[in-house]
């Protein structure tokens, strides 16, 4: 059995790539409202996959949602989805220790958190990896997999098994505060904004410069808000705490976005706005 804990975008994305290769998934999270529209998201998730000719092995009905990370006592390994704050992936991880059975592999999908600083928080560092999945997981075909210097061999052959029969290819790395893709993208995202809060160009015309001269499918704000500014905030700040670099501080524009609830797609507005039906689509 696959867990996942935590229903918000990513959860649920990591349990319809976990349900159409056929294994049993439980999700679990404490907010009502995120388990009462899970299901509806993943069905919709779904049925954008089978529209872009993606095949599966099994389908949503095998998802169970509940509310108590007790029901994860049988799982064999478990993807943590949860907020990007450190104190509450503490939480999570030291109750997911004590419910798990002893072979159980702990996977996050933090996005910047160093590994090493997460598997303290077990009594099992050996069977902690991190599985950072991109948005929207089931349409990304790669993984970066984060292996701390205590990440057993054998957590790291179940880990690839498990995204090879996903349909994903796993990208290893070692562990460090936001890895390769964050280090540089959360970087890259700050200073985009700052070009726009100091007038130099539009948040339209960053983008263009990154898509027409370098040739990035998206450029680096259409990326932020597909991610969730509040996201790239948290991320900001774990990369600001693990390496003293105050270029990991959050521009004004940035902050002030996600302080008035314009956090990208999800929200209808980031940097760009969005048409209802594009909030959820994927990025092209």
């Amino acid at each position: 059995m696959i867990g996942v804990v935590g229903a918000g975008t990513m959860g649920v994305g990591v349990a319809q790539c976990a349900a159409e290769a056929g294994h049993r998934v439980v999700v679990v999270d404490s907010d009502p409202a995120a388990l009462d529209s899970g299901p509806a998201r993943l069905r919709d998730g779904v049925r954008m996959s089978r529209l872009l000719g993606r095949t599966s092995k099994g389908t949503d009905q095998g998802v169970r949602w509940v509310r108590d990370l007790t029901e994860l006592r049988e799982a064999d390994f478990v993807v943590e989805c949860v907020r990007e704050r450190i104190p509450v992936k503490e939480a999570v991880l030291r109750k997911l220790d004590e419910v798990c059975p002893p072979e159980a592999v702990f996977a996050s999908c933090t996005s910047a958190i160093p590994i090493t600083r997460l598997a303290s928080y077990t009594r099992r560092p050996a069977q902690v990896i991190g599985t950072h999945f991109m948005n929207p997981a089931p349409l990304k075909d790669a993984v970066e997999v984060i292996r701390s210097p205590h990440t057993s061999a054998e957590t790291l052959r179940r880990t690839t098994e498990l995204l090879d029969a996903m349909g994903k290819q796993a990208i290893v790395v070692r562990d460090a505060p936001g890895f390769v893709s964050n280090r540089v993208l959360m970087a890259t995202v700050n200073d985009a904004a700052r070009v726009v809060q100091e007038g130099t160009a539009d948040a339209v015309a960053v983008d263009r410069v990154f898509q027409e001269c370098f040739g990035h499918a998206m450029g680096p704000l259409r990326t932020a808000d597909l991610i969730g500014l509040d996201t790239v905030v948290d991320s900001l700040h774990v990369l600001l705490a693990c390496t003293g670099d105050t270029g990991y501080e959050p521009c004004e524009l940035l902050a002030g976005l996600v302080a008035d609830g314009h956090t990208g797609r999800k929200s209808g507005r980031g940097f760009h706005t969005y048409r209802s039906l594009e909030k959820f689509s994927p990025a092209r």
